[in-house]
């Protein structure tokens, strides 16, 4: 099976309004890279279902920042379902235990590794097992009842610890009902049915549908408008997806606005104008002087930089300034 990979572009009419002020030569969003994989088959005794993935496609599971779980939640006689019925429930909780089952077997045979080694090397080395091993042994217990790890409290040096194992279930997750047009004015319904039973932290649930989008997309754009208000949708599937996306990931959007470019930089909520820094240039971090920062309604309603900083809405923020979603920041540092 070929690897579908697309990268596409993070809403964000605030870029368009600041083009009409800056007149830029180019427009930048943030965007978010999705690879289309398949569901792993089923786990048998011996045998745990990711591994029969290929390899570069289990590495890309392994790999990602999130995971989008797409689970059929419309009725087709014309399309047969697998199991000879629609249960989205089943469907999504037969997923989690695909990765629960995967993570287990990542994690008890590192635990068998460890408690073989334990005793071997220095007096530091022999220490750090022992955290890790404790760590691990913590962890199986809810795990091995079906408990994903995102679920777990775990602290940023514990998580320092098992990050190059790269888990599935402590990944965020967004799971993605894929409904039919009949089922469009009961679609908070729907979506209401899974989330109440699927209690688990850094997971969102929503509902699309794959088929609407795919028509959607033939469309003009203007067609596209019109099909949208006879569906009653504020709008497509694909943009809210990919804002669900984002928020699950815990971003948010600084912006730089010039004659060069107005763009869009995504930065983890709660960083610090040098990460922001960072995101920009690796010097711009390591020289760092300050950020000139001006929220972004006020530069909106002042029409420029200049006018911010007359009226006194163009802040000068240090090291530690926490950045907001939609900050517009100018950085200084010395070369």
């Amino acid at each position: 099976m070929d690897l579908h990979v697309g990268t596409v572009k993070v809403p964000d009419e605030r870029l368009d309004v600041l083009a009409e002020i800056f007149k830029p030569k180019k427009i930048v969003h943030a965007d978010v890279t999705y690879f289309d994989l398949p569901a792993p088959p089923a786990s048998t005794e011996g045998r745990v279902g990711t591994e029969e993935l290929p390899a570069d496609q289990l590495a890309r599971l392994r790999e990602a920042d999130a995971l989008l779980h797409v689970v059929r939640a419309f009725e087709d006689a014309a399309v047969a379902h697998p199991d000879g019925s629609v249960d989205a429930w089943r469907d999504l909780e037969r997923l989690d235990l695909e990765f629960t089952l995967a993570d287990l077997s990542v994690m008890e045979k590192r635990i068998d590794r460890l408690k073989a080694s334990g005793h071997h090397g220095t007096a530091a080395e022999r220490d750090a097992n022992d955290r890790e091993l404790a760590l691990l042994e913590r962890l199986h217990g809810p795990l091995a009842t079906g408990k994903p790890l995102r679920d777990e409290t775990i602290d940023p040096e514990e998580e320092k610890s098992i990050r190059g194992f790269r888990f599935l279930t402590q990944k965020p997750v967004l799971v993605l009902l894929n409904v039919g047009e009949a089922d469009l004015p009961r679609e908070a319904e729907i979506v209401a049915g899974i989330t109440s039973r699927y209690e688990h932290k850094r997971a969102i649930v929503d509902a699309l549908s794959a088929k609407i989008e795919m028509e959607l997309g033939d469309l003009e754009p203007d067609e596209a408008a019109v099909f949208m208000d006879e569906l009653g949708l504020a709008e497509s599937s694909l943009g809210r997806v990919i804002r669900l996306s984002y928020r699950l990931l815990g971003l948010i959007s600084f912006l730089t606005a010039g004659p060069d470019e107005v763009r869009a930089w995504p930065i983890t909520d709660g960083s610090s104008s040098v990460d922001a820094a960072g995101a920009i240039h690796t010097d711009l971090a390591h020289g760092f002087i300050r950020a000139e920062v001006v929220p972004y309604l006020d530069l909106v309603a002042l029409k420029s930089t200049a006018e911010a900083r007359k009226h006194g809405k163009l802040r000068s923020e240090g090291k530690t300034y926490t950045v907001k979603d939609g900050d517009v920041i100018e950085i200084l540092f010395s070369k």
